[in-house]
């Protein structure tokens, strides 16, 4: 319609105006083919039953006083997504949790009667590439959805605090140990769109286990190589952008 205007057709003009104007309002989502996420929500790590023999949280339950479940953490983090046809999604994304978890030795105490304690210290930032599969299609009102693929997970855990030493004394130390690892990434989820601006909730499942340096001394070094399992669940509740 445009393209007649052009070549001096004036009386369409009008009708050009009003087309242009019913296109910018009605169609973007049906032509948006990337979004941004953004997430808020918690992870929950894998429970003591599913870590190795040795994991470092595992082994320090033996003379810690601690939960795994302390180290449920909020998370946050952003997605970039784009179209693969009208059925599939292709993401990379990055997120960023940490917890700080207070413990005291179950056994032992100071000469005074007060606790030794430490605190242990785990921050995880996940890279991840997904696919995702849509059923019901894309820009088609209610959007489920599911999804795999595979992260890469940056992590740094430590300890620090008061500490015992193989002679029953008590010394200050901070002992840290960082990496990263390659793991599978599962999920599943539902968006709301309202316009270009979609809401939704998120399950996402991962699976890693880092590897700790044997000369910090964490326990688990006895039976080889100290490592931290990195994974578990997170829930998120996510805004949705389309441009």
């Amino acid at each position: 319609m445009r393209r007649l205007c052009l070549a001096g057709l004036k009386s369409c003009v009008a009708a050009g105006v009003m087309a242009l104007a019913i296109g910018l309002v009605a169609t973007p989502v049906a032509t948006a083919q990337q979004s941004i996420n953004f997430y808020v929500g918690g992870f929950n790590p894998r429970g003591e039953d599913g870590r190795s023999s040795q994991d470092v949280l595992v082994n320090n339950l033996d003379f810690l006083a601690f939960h795994i479940k302390d180290f449920n953490a909020a998370t946050v983090g952003a997605e970039w997504l784009a179209g693969l046809g009208g059925n599939f999604e292709a993401g990379l994304g990055v997120g960023f949790s940490t917890r700080s978890v207070p413990t005291v030795y179950l056994d032992f105490q100071n000469a005074n009667g007060t606790e030794i304690e430490q605190s242990l210290k785990l921050r995880v930032v996940p890279f991840t590439a997904t696919v995702r599969f849509l059923p019901m299609g894309r820009h088609n009102g209610i959007e489920p959805y599911i999804g795999g693929g595979v992260g890469v997970f940056s992590f740094r855990y430590s300890e620090t605090g008061e500490f015992l030493a193989t002679d029953s004394s008590i010394f200050r130390g901070n002992f840290v140990g960082s990496g990263s690892a390659t793991g599978p990434v599962i999920l599943g989820g539902v968006r709301v769109p309202i316009g270009l601006v979609g809401i939704g909730g998120e399950l996402r499942y991962q699976s890693a286990e880092g590897k700790l340096p044997t000369d910090q001394g964490f326990a688990g070094s006895s039976k080889g190589t100290p490592t931290i399992d990195l994974g578990g669940i997170t829930y998120a509740f996510m805004v949705n952008f389309r441009f």
